[in-house]
């Protein structure tokens, strides 16, 4: 049945009604999030520490092929400085955060972040490995086990990156899986056994769990509870370092030893 509405007629009609502005979200830190298309993980984890008043969080994404190798992270890197420029175009940004561990190391930091300033100059900006490189420094650990989900290339060549910046790796473990998905479907009690395990180790003074796509947020109580050593994570670190170059600097409870510095 067709319905037939009439017009009524406009009996007030104000146009430029009195109004004022705020500072809008995010007015005590703005910052900007660029993720892995095949990424699930990650957003889901900010969601859960980037929750402070005044502090809001903007993403976008970039193209990542599934299966994850040093030459399809080397291949995304055209597309860095794309995904910087969508991030709220010509409005404030206090930091933007490249949410790729493994690719930031092979592609390299100093690149990462070139390409982002080509689209924000002049904005800080920061990478899972980074924050973690600078979390690990703040809680005085030098040695660490790591834990990852890499093929053995991607593994030796983290080693290699931590131990060239004064961090020893005496201890490794990985679930040498290269499929994201997969990656991001392994159980947390997987995560935590392992993380616990090898952090029990007394050649090292805590544990660097690397890949944005594992779960570990849920786990960084239990790990440091069971091991007595701070623990370490991607997207806890990069969360953490990014409030930190924002100027914020709230602690934040059940996150770890690193949320309390």
């Amino acid at each position: 049945m067709n319905v037939v509405t009439r017009s009524v007629p406009l009996t007030v009609n104000r146009t430029h009604m009195p109004h004022r502005l705020d500072q809008g979200l995010g007015a005590r830190c703005r910052i900007g999030i660029i993720e892995l298309s095949i990424d699930q993980t990650s957003e889901h984890e900010f969601r859960r520490t980037l929750t402070l008043p005044g502090v809001d969080y903007y993403v976008s994404r970039i193209g990542c092929a599934a299966s994850i190798t040093p030459q399809t992270l080397v291949a995304m890197q055209g597309d860095i400085e794309h995904g910087a420029a969508l991030l709220l175009p010509g409005l404030r940004l206090d930091v933007i955060g490249f949410t790729c561990t493994s690719g930031t190391m092979v592609i390299g930091e100093e690149q990462v972040f070139e390409r982002i300033r080509n689209a924000r100059p002049g904005v800080a900006c920061t990478s899972p490995i980074t924050g973690a490189l600078a979390g690990l420094r703040a809680l005085g650990v030098s040695k660490v086990a790591l834990l990852t989900p890499y093929v053995e290339e991607i593994n030796r060549m983290m080693k290699s990156w931590l131990e060239a910046r004064g961090i020893a790796v005496p201890v490794m473990g990985s679930f040498n899986n290269p499929v994201d998905d997969e990656v991001a479907r392994i159980t947390i009690e997987a995560t935590r056994d392992a993380a616990i395990e090898l952090a029990r180790s007394p050649e090292v003074e805590g544990i660097l769990v690397s890949c944005t796509s594992l779960r570990t947020l849920e786990i960084i109580a239990d790990v440091e509870r069971a091991t007595g050593k701070p623990m370490v994570s991607s997207n806890q670190a990069q969360a953490w370092h990014m409030l930190r170059l924002g100027k914020v600097d709230d602690r934040l409870p059940g996150l770890g030893r690193l949320f309390q510095l």
